[in-house]
Order: C-alpha cells, then structure tokens, then sequence
C-alpha cells in the first residue's frame, strides 16, 4: 500500500481487477489520480492491478466490497476516507452480464434479481454515497451500455439496468447543482474482455467485432480514454450526459 502522503484526487473504480475497470484504474492512475481498487471477490487479480500501478510510481491500494450491498459500500467509502480522505472521482464499472442471454420470456427470476442487484442497485448505493460526501469538482462515471440503442434480443434485462442507470445518472447531475460535481454515464460497444466474450462462439465474436465501421472490438484502453477525460480537468463542462463509445456501431 503506497501511502507516503495525501493525494490531490482520488478515485475510487468499482470492478476494477479486470477488463475495463483494470485499464480504468491504471490510466487514472497514469494521469495522477490515487487509486481504490475495488473488486467483489478476487484479491489475488485486483493486487495484481495495485501492484502495477505502485510500480508505475502511482499510488493504490485494493478494497473489497460488494456494491449491491449498501452496507459494505458505506464501509467501502469510510476505508477509503481513513486512508487518503474524501472521494474525488468514483468511477461505477461494476456490473454483471449472464453468459447465456435468453430472451426476456425465458428469463428466470433469480437472473433479472441478480442484473438488477449488482448493475443498477450497486450503482445507486455507490452514488448515493458520492452525493453525500463529494466536494467541489467531484465527478461520477457510470456505465451504459450501446445495447440499449441497439437493442439486440436477449438483451433485454441487461439493458434495462442500464436504461435506468442513464436516467439515474440524468437525474442526479441536476439534483447536484451548485455543488461543482459532475454526473455523465459512458456506454461502450462490445468491447474485448472477459466479461463480454465469456459464452460467445468464435462467429458470434466475429460477427460483432464487424458491426461497427471501424470492424473491430473496441479495447478496454479505449473506454479507458474517455473516463480519463470525464474524471480530469478537461471533461469539467460535460454533465449529465451519456457518451457511447462504440466506434460509430449504434
């Protein structure tokens, strides 16, 4: 744990042992930004993440908390305060896609409970902390997704926890006002991770990766970019918003 002295920013990225919220939290940490690296249940893979950084000359340390409960986020919150002080940047990648996809008819209830617990619950406990104990130029990155324009079946509940969470994130910039926080929700395409490829055939992969006029998957680093921007000075005028990066698929 690299604790030498008190950070400027810090940023706390939920999900972060892998994938996006991995390349999340090494580019912001690349950009000067103190790093929590928040994970569920993996330590040995979010260490890894730490350790990385620490040897980059960045400051992290890894936290586990499970975001759907508001309990172990407030904790989560309060850890991360004793150590380097208030949250300046939260950043919610946390989230959970079956690697079956059935359509919505053939859904089951402990599915929609689990989609709707983790990626839209886990949100909102996140957020509602944020708001509570954010100071000025706080920022707070969701995430979306581009199938709720695409719409592709078997989507459907997956998508609906992000439809909402665009909504939340709407709703919350305005509800902020006065205090200098920004609020905007990223919404990536389908992106080369785990996460995303966990399930799918070689054709499947494929077939995607050619939706969009760029033809290829995007990258983990290439969402990070655009977190990097909306949580630095640069991204201080856009609020409210939800931005796809998807290399023009939808």
């Amino acid at each position: 744990m690299n604790t030498s002295h008190t950070p400027l920013s810090i940023a706390l990225v939920t999900g972060a042992s892998r994938g996006i919220g991995a390349a999340i939290a090494r580019r912001l940490a690349a950009d000067g930004h103190a790093i929590a690296v928040n994970y569920a249940g993996n330590h040995a893979e979010a260490q890894l993440v730490t350790d990385s950084i620490i040897a980059e000359g960045g400051r992290a340390f890894a936290i586990q908390a499970d975001v759907s409960d508001p309990g172990a986020v407030r904790d989560m919150f309060d850890t991360v305060e004793a150590q380097w002080g208030k949250v300046s940047v939260l950043v919610n990648n946390a989230g959970i896609m079956p690697p079956t996809l059935p359509h919505l008819a053939d859904t089951d209830d402990a599915t929609f409970d689990r989609l709707l617990s983790v990626n839209l619950k886990g949100s909102f406990n996140t957020m509602r902390e944020a708001a509570r104990r954010m100071g000025p130029g706080g920022r707070i990155v969701n995430f979306s997704t581009s199938v709720v324009g695409l719409g592709l079946p078997g989507y459907s509940v997956y998508a609906a926890t992000k439809a909402a969470l665009e909504t939340m994130t709407h709703i919350l910039a305005k509800e902020l006002r006065g205090r200098d926080i920004t609020v905007n929700a990223v919404a990536p395409g389908p992106t080369a991770t785990a996460l995303f490829l966990d399930g799918k055939t070689a054709e499947q992969i494929e077939r995607m990766s050619k939706m969009a006029p760029l033809e290829r998957l995007g990258r983990p680093e290439d969402i990070a970019a655009l977190v990097s921007v909306l949580a630095g000075p640069d991204g201080a005028w856009i609020n409210g918003q939800t931005i796809r990066a998807n290399g023009g698929i939808v």
